[in-house]
């Protein structure tokens, strides 16, 4: 009976083991993800504190340094945000909290409107002003406006103007509080994340609508490559100031950062350590082949050397969503699904 025992208590392993394998794959994975995640909205939460102390240093004392520091400081949470942007689950759902980090894309340019109408008129702008104003005031893209919009700067309601101050600090404070917001929620959703299996395949789907949005929405459609055929950088993200670029390269590297640690641990507990290293390689060949990070994207579009370049560009990155949103994708067994984060 003995030898009988030993046969069938090791046949039980050899059928459990792969699935217990899979599990503690998932679970690390998803503590890999919660932490990388949290890594980043911490970095949210610093960089848009910064960016609130500059916008009231900048009003309290304009200048070309302080302005100089509050461009900059802009720039470093905008980025901060980019690096987290494919995160459209959990607490950035709250209050349309992504939306009111980053309202994009705007083809009617509401965020100009809005500004124009809240500069433009007697009622005092508050906390409480802009908490009810909406998406299109409450974000990056309006301080963008505020502070790069050639326009509104060769008028007299440019920077630092007191009214159109007003909007910049109150709209930063806001960012501030969503930042710290979001930092917080992240850490209460830890349990409930890490315990629900659903959020293996969330993530990875958050990661997959991420890289079909840069290659389709970010890159391929102000090329020209869809649509009418026209190139359009006026379609794009930080256009005003030129970051379009920039802000494509954070994302990416968002992704490599928070994303990929998780996902290959996925892949290798699948026997697919091939396939994990080919996504590894890929993400340094984007990041390696990037173009200037200053360059316009206005500049990249309509001087063909740089267009060309560009070209690469959306190649590599055309490459590595193939390779996580098919290859990746379907060793792991995700369909793929609704995107609510795209702008539609």
């Amino acid at each position: 009976m003995q030898p009988i025992t030993r046969l069938l208590c090791t046949s039980v392993l050899a059928v459990m083991s792969p699935l217990a394998w899979a599990s503690d794959a998932n679970a690390q994975a998803r503590h890999q993800w919660h932490e990388g995640i949290a890594n980043g909205y911490e970095a949210l939460s610093s960089e848009t504190a910064d960016l609130n102390m500059a916008a009231l240093k900048y009003c309290n004392a304009p200048g070309p340094d302080s302005r100089k520091l509050l461009e900059a400081a802009w720039l470093d949470a905008f980025l901060a945000w980019q690096r987290v942007r494919f995160v459209d689950f959990g607490p950035v759902e709250n209050n349309n909290l992504s939306w009111q980090f980053q309202f994009w894309p705007d083809p009617k340019n509401l965020i100009a409107r809005k500004a124009f109408y809240l500069i433009g008129n007697d009622e005092p702008i508050t906390p409480q002003l802009i908490g009810q104003s909406g998406v299109a005031v409450q974000g990056f893209p309006m301080m963008e406006y505020l502070l790069f919009d050639q326009q509104l700067n060769a008028g007299d309601h440019a920077l630092p103007a007191a009214r159109t101050c007003e909007l910049l600090t109150n709209v930063a404070r806001h960012a501030k509080s969503n930042s710290d917001e979001l930092m917080a929620g992240w850490q209460a959703f830890r349990p409930h994340y890490l315990e629900t299996d659903q959020y293996r395949d969330t993530t990875i789907r958050a990661g997959m609508a991420t890289l079909e949005i840069l290659e389709e929405r970010r890159l391929a459609q102000p090329m020209g490559l869809r649509g009418n055929g026209k190139r359009n950088p006026y379609i794009t993200d930080a256009w005003r100031s030129g970051n379009t670029l920039m802000t494509v390269e954070a994302t990416v590297d968002g992704l490599r950062q928070f994303f990929l640690p998780g996902l290959a641990v996925l892949l290798e507990a699948k026997g697919e350590s091939g396939l994990a290293e080919r996504i590894r390689k890929q993400f340094g060949e984007v990041q390696q082949n990037f173009p200037g990070a200053d360059l316009p994207m206005a500049t990249a579009l309509n001087e063909e050397d740089q267009f060309r370049v560009l070209q690469s560009l959306y190649v590599d990155i055309s490459q590595l969503a193939t390779l996580v949103n098919d290859q990746a994708a379907v060793a792991l067994g995700v369909v793929r699904g609704f995107n609510s984060s795209d702008g539609d």
